[in-house]
């Protein structure tokens, strides 16, 4: 199973690109009876929060209004998807 993939297709309004994956990292990542979409779902939805707040609160200089308002629709998402918010989830705060 260790060189078994997985490859999961991503649509968008107007285009898709496929992802492949070990099954086994899916495995290790599933929780309870997750489909492998919702997992790597989950995992995207944690890396794009991480990196808007990145670039809102950990990058040089000032951000300008409209990236800080992306920022908190994304952590509003985040928060809608997992039922908890970013700064509880990963202890992160500011």
């Amino acid at each position: 199973m260790a060189n078994e993939t997985v490859t999961l297709t991503i649509e968008g309004d107007q285009d898709e690109g496929e992802l492949t994956v070990p099954n086994e990292l899916l495995e290790l990542l599933r929780e309870n009876d997750e489909s492998d979409p919702a997992v790597v779902g989950d995992i995207a939805m944690f890396g794009l929060a991480q990196r808007i707040h990145s670039a809102v609160h950990h990058g040089q200089g000032d951000t300008d209004q409209r990236i800080e308002d992306l920022e908190e629709l994304t952590l509003d998402l985040f928060e809608e998807r997992f039922g908890t918010s970013f700064a509880e989830l990963t202890g992160h705060d500011h």
